[in-house]
């Protein structure tokens, strides 16, 4: 079993800890303009090589966080040397989550009387993230390669996000088929928009080959 870290928004992390969000996809560099990936795909669906792991291995979250501020003036590296200088076993400090304003380890560090109560620092990118500062960890429980344009709506939904609502007036007259598509079009809606977002405007329509990443959260 290997561990790798992983970096997700804010408003993913949060879908991660609400159990609204089981996958993720990512751009499969190594696989861009291979057309002809589409029939070894048909052949075989599940492919080893992923970047991110296989099955069991394990994915550590970055995500943006902070300090209390007596550490603004140190890296993530440092701060964690610091602990370690003043005698702890292994590196730790308080850490603030910005995605839903959790806290760990919430308390001073300096030596007391003090006269205040810790105080928020800088924030910090999630790429600059320690591994012992954070909270959550991953299990990978299924890996696949497909177009990122062949998401369906049970996939949007297991990214943690939310179709559209589609009136019972839309679907009058369809068929069963013309329905299932006008609701997949529903949840690819907001999903597209978030990729885009995450990845840069136009990344949706050059519709990539994308690792395909299922996971479960690891709950200590």
């Amino acid at each position: 079993m290997k561990e790798r870290p992983i970096l997700f928004t804010g408003p993913m992390v949060r879908a991660i800890l609400d159990g609204s969000k089981t996958q993720t996809r990512r751009i499969a560099k190594e696989f861009a303009g291979r057309d002809d990936l589409d029939g070894i795909l048909k052949r075989f669906p599940n492919q080893n090589g992923c970047p991110h792991g296989q099955p069991g291995d394990r994915l550590w979250v970055r995500e943006s966080y902070r300090f209390t501020d007596v550490f603004d003036a140190d890296s993530p590296a440092r701060v964690g040397d610091r602990c370690i200088d003043a005698g702890y076993s292994k590196p730790w400090a308080p850490v603030q989550y910005d995605a839903d304003g959790a806290r760990r380890d919430w308390r001073h560090t300096g030596t007391p009387p003090h006269s205040r109560d810790p105080q928020p620092g800088k924030g910090r990118p999630s790429i600059h993230m320690p591994r012992w500062a954070s909270r959550i960890l991953l299990e990978i429980v299924l890996v696949r390669v497909e177009r990122l344009q062949d998401i369906s709506e049970t996939d949007v939904r297991a990214e943690g996000v939310e179709p559209h609502e589609v009136g019972q007036f839309a679907l009058h007259g369809l068929s069963a088929g013309e329905r299932a598509e006008l609701h997949r079009q529903a949840a690819v809606g907001p999903y597209s928009g978030l990729w885009d977002r995450i990845n840069g405007a136009g990344s949706w329509d050059a519709n990539p080959w994308v690792w395909v990443v299922e996971f479960k959260r690891v709950i200590p």
